[in-house]
């Protein structure tokens, strides 16, 4: 899979597993910079319940180094143009 390059002054959004069926979408871009915790609202109000569902049990990298959600008062992580952000939910299996 070959992944779009984000328009000049963006950045790349991957979604994955239930991510992907909650946006109907593989893969977004979104003005750069953002922080980290800001990309959590943004999303929220593009895809209202996304939160609850499916972010606050997901892995997220940003370009393929997995990072932390910071808390409140913690230090936020700047998302700058170019970088690719991957959404990465639990998967089960049977």
């Amino acid at each position: 899979m070959t992944t779009p390059n984000a328009p000049p002054g963006h950045f790349t959004i991957l979604y994955f597993a239930a991510a992907t069926s909650f946006t109907a979408k593989n893969v977004e871009s979104l003005p750069a910079p953002l922080s980290l915790r800001k990309l959590f609202d943004v999303l929220e109000e593009r895809y209202e319940g996304i939160k609850e569902s499916v972010l606050d049990h997901s892995l997220v990298t940003i370009n393929l180094a997995y990072v932390d959600i910071p808390e409140e008062g913690e230090e936020d992580v700047l998302i700058e143009e170019g970088d690719e952000i991957a959404i990465i939910p639990p998967v089960s299996s049977g």
